[in-house]
């Protein structure tokens, strides 16, 4: 067939960077008006009707913001595979970037350069991070739940579109933790594999009404069980379970599939049927008390193992799939003419529960390591947020689990990353220079353009023109509420930093955190926090703020390092 239109040239762009200032700002104002639990939520849609977000998580944002620049594209999509592994610090690492990228493009400096020593203070941000020196790390010690609901209030209290208030934000991050406790196995094995939360929706209902089940609920479509509810047993009084992952309907071969040949007077859907009921009968003879299909059951053997005093739930989906079998122990079968009992799984009980409208199976097993998460909101748009929000406070406490630490949040572990480099840097300039074979001018400006780049992601969390300050002892961010003087004495006014662990007191000197280049740096490296980890302090996950500052920089690298895009335009 010819073309009908003529190949078009591959569009050339060189020196893509020079192009992409005005949608730089644009996109880091957006990422910018979002962040923190202050952030200005978005109404994200496509213009032409269909479903309509309001988020200001970077999850959503990203994945619904259409992003035609290609210098734009590797940074969105370098943030959103940071999101996907770590779920958490999405709008950190993508602001991060931006800044780094504005702030090293100004510098009339070889790209070669900023590259090698960009990654030199990175390594010092890294070691200095996983240091038993640091004085932004924070231990987390499982057998105190107090450090693990700050972790999650700091994440709920970050997601306004979840309009949650105070008391809603600490019940939900009790029953969250409590969740994650149920997901966590009793008897470790050399490689413990953690179970799964289920979120049950509940919309339309208050946020209060939220709770965590054990074991496994599985919604019907109306009430299906008389009560008293009696489910059959074997002689262990245990429950045994099949589970079904292929339709058991009765439906015919699909004709794309092949060619099927039947003999004179042969009925194939009698036959399919007569398939079906034999493997009740087997479900019967084996003591089988309750059957679970991922699609549909046929009327007739549904009705059949009724009869015979089995349990049938059809339609149970393929989310319910993985946790059910953690649940039960047994082996999805997919297909009717091949049924082992070595599939067969057990159960402690099973029981009718009702929530709201709503009517669910609840499998009980003997050692669970599954849970259900009754979420409920307001309305369906809040319901979408508090989620995600949930899901990745969920994550944030596997990857602590993995790696028991966390960081300051409100801001503070910016400035004090961006003091302590300044310190460090102002005593090695010198010898670092030499190091990256460039003058220790140019080190020197580098360096102040990259602590800039992280006291702006600080700054970033005041929305109504307050003050941002920081003190010259911990390196902490303050936040000055708007409307007071710039004259005023800060430490009346102030009463905590940012992550809520340093109280103000009149020993403390301070600077403006705003944009100013050269700040001079503190006088010797911050010290270790003034106070101890103490309730509803502001935390971020360790693991994710490490990972976005790396993907920060060598995204922003990666991109200064770009000298042409070549596009296909067809």
């Amino acid at each position: 067939m010819s073309r009908l239109e003529a190949k078009k040239p591959s569009l050339f762009i060189s020196e893509p960077l020079t192009t992409v200032s005005q949608p730089l700002s644009l996109l880091i104002a957006i990422l910018k008006s979002c962040y923190g639990p202050a952030g200005r939520l978005k109404q994200l849609h496509n213009g032409v009707g269909g479903y309509v977000c309001l988020t200001s998580q970077s999850s959503a944002i990203l994945g619904h913001l259409s992003v035609s620049h290609p210098v734009l594209k590797v940074l969105t999509a370098s943030v959103q595979n940071h999101v996907s592994r770590f779920s958490d610090c999405g709008l950190f690492t993508a602001i991060l970037c931006c800044s780094l990228i504005e702030n090293f493009k100004n510098l009339n400096i070889a790209s070669c350069t900023i590259i090698k020593i960009s990654k030199h203070l990175l390594s010092l941000c890294t070691d200095y991070l996983k240091s038993k020196a640091c004085g932004c790390q924070v231990s987390v010690d499982f057998s105190n739940l107090e450090t693990l609901l700050c972790l999650v209030r700091s994440i709920l209290t970050s997601k306004p579109a979840c309009m949650l208030n105070k008391t809603e934000v600490d019940c939900l991050a009790v029953l969250i933790v409590k969740a994650f406790m149920y997901t966590v196995p009793c008897h470790p094995e050399t490689k413990p594999v953690l179970g799964k939360c289920v979120t049950v929706p509940l919309k339309g209902k208050r946020v209060l009404d939220s709770t965590v089940i054990p074991g496994l609920l599985i919604e019907t479509p109306e009430i299906q069980f008389a009560k008293p509810f009696s489910v059959k047993r074997t002689s262990s009084d245990a429950v045994k379970v099949v589970v079904f992952c292929v339709s058991m309907s009765g439906d015919l071969f699909d004709p794309e599939e092949g060619t099927v040949t039947v003999h004179h007077k042969i009925s194939l859907e009698m036959s399919e049927l007569d398939q079906l009921l034999n493997v009740g009968k087997q479900l019967v003879n084996d003591e089988v008390g309750l059957v679970v299909c991922q699609k549909v059951i046929h009327p007739s053997l549904k009705q059949y193992l009724k009869d015979n005093h089995i349990i049938a739930v059809d339609r149970a989906g393929l989310s319910v799939m993985e946790p059910l079998s953690q649940v039960t122990g047994s082996k999805p079968i997919a297909s009717i003419y091949s049924l082992s009992p070595s599939c067969y799984g057990s159960l402690k009980d099973v029981r009718a529960e009702s929530f709201a409208s709503k009517h669910f199976v609840h499998l009980i097993p003997n050692d669970t390591t599954v849970c259900s998460l009754i979420l409920c909101n307001r309305n369906e748009t809040t319901w979408d947020e508090l989620k995600r929000a949930c899901e990745t406070a969920e994550h944030v406490l596997q990857l602590t689990l993995k790696e028991p630490l966390a960081l300051l949040g409100g801001g503070c572990t910016e400035t004090h990353l961006a003091s302590y480099l300044r310190q460090k840097t102002c005593c090695l300039s010198t010898s670092s220079s030499k190091d990256v074979e460039c003058s220790p001018t140019q080190y020197q400006l580098i360096t102040d353009a990259f602590c800039h780049s992280l006291e702006s992601v600080a700054c970033s969390l005041s929305h109504d023109g307050g003050e941002i300050l920081t003190d010259m002892a911990y390196g902490h961010c303050w936040l000055v509420p708007s409307g007071f003087p710039s004259a005023s004495n800060w430490s009346d006014l102030l009463s905590k930093c940012g992550c809520g662990i340093n109280s103000s007191t009149k020993d403390l000197n301070w600077r403006h955190l705003q944009p100013l280049f050269g700040s001079s740096p503190i006088e010797s490296c911050p010290k270790e926090p003034s106070g101890k980890v103490t309730d509803f302090m502001t935390l971020d996950c360790f693991a994710a703020k490490y990972n976005g500052l790396q993907v920060a920089v060598e995204t922003a690298n990666l991109i200064l390092d770009l000298s042409c895009v070549i596009e296909d335009q067809n």
